[in-house]
């Protein structure tokens, strides 16, 4: 079983950042592609990114690209979402996601869930 953790979330102030990272207990994300979600309240669930398992693809949602970016920590076996330039709707409840080797377009498709972090970005 892939038990996915997120840590990292918080209060952070309009421009700030922040660095989420997803982690398996008991594991490695070595072999999962990883996408992370968000929802906010009142709005539907919508991803915001993914990377393959060989980190050969990547996909940005067009309202964080450039200030978001996904990366894989090989030493750690761990996947990583820096979040840069905050905005007041960037505040959202952040899930990573994990399914073997490839990424798809619905949360559906992906297998394990981790817990979710809070990001609140806010004065």
């Amino acid at each position: 079983q892939v038990q996915l953790v997120e840590s990292g979330g918080g209060l952070v102030q309009p421009g700030g950042s922040l660095r989420l990272s997803c982690a398996a207990s008991g594991g490695a994300l070595d072999n999962y592609a990883i996408g992370w979600f968000r929802q906010a309240p009142g709005k539907e669930r919508e991803r915001i990114s993914c990377i393959s398992s060989n980190g050969d693809f990547i996909y940005y949602r067009e309202s964080i690209k450039g200030r978001f970016t996904v990366s894989r920590d090989q030493r750690n076996h761990t996947v990583s979402l820096d979040m840069n330039s905050l905005k007041p709707e960037d505040t959202a409840v952040y899930s990573c996601t994990a399914r073997l080797s490839y990424c798809r377009r619905e949360w559906r498709d992906f297998d394990y869930w981790g817990q979710g972090t809070q990001v609140t970005v806010s004065s």
